[in-house]
């Protein structure tokens, strides 16, 4: 089914092992999840992971989808970034201005200390595997108390993580789904 490099399950056994699980339905019906359905635990361990950064997490809503769509266009996560463009736009504050800035944001002149805090830490964590002390200082300054920082470094390491899964296995987006929204370009 597609171009995947396992066989993505039908819709309807995703939603039931997702109901087993007590998963949403809704994240059954994503192809990540209808790979990675085929082994309940790691599902229903990504599932909680990414509903709780994405819904109860300390770290600002905004930054946090910065992060993920930056991560998805450094890392050519076409999955990543086409699937978190519409969720940035409607649920988390980010204008298209600022998705379409993270091609190139250390020349976008828009964003204040805090994003280019996040978004130095996720392009130094890229690059390194790790944060900097400066670069923790600056996020401390910047993001909030300790907490939201250690959920920025979840955010950045699930994330990045996602980004692997979706490109190894070569998850298709869903059927019907133009990739890198707005325009289709994509990182070079």
């Amino acid at each position: 089914m597609g171009d995947a490099r396992i066989e993505l399950l039908k819709t309807e056994e995703a939603v039931r092992r997702a109901e087993e699980l007590g998963l949403p339905a809704a994240l059954a019906e994503l192809n990540i999840f209808r790979a990675l359905l085929h082994n309940p635990p790691v599902a229903k361990a990504t599932a909680d992971l990414l509903l709780g950064l994405l819904f109860r997490s300390s770290l600002d809503h905004r930054l946090r989808e910065l992060v993920i769509m930056r991560l998805g266009w450094a890392t050519a996560a076409s999955y990543e970034w086409t699937q978190h463009w519409r969720i940035a736009l409607d649920q988390f504050g980010c204008s298209e201005e600022d998705l379409l800035a993270l091609r190139d944001w250390e020349n976008a002149a828009h964003f204040g200390e805090a994003e280019r805090a996040v978004l130095a830490a996720t392009d130094e964590t890229l690059a390194t595997g790790t944060l900097s002390p400066e670069t923790w200082d600056r996020c401390r300054a910047h993001v909030g108390d300790e907490t939201a920082c250690m959920e920025l470094v979840a955010a950045i390491s699930t994330w990045r993580w996602i980004s692997q899964f979706t490109r190894s296995l070569e998850i298709p987006l869903e059927e019907g789904v133009e990739p890198w929204p707005p325009d289709g370009r994509r990182p070079e």
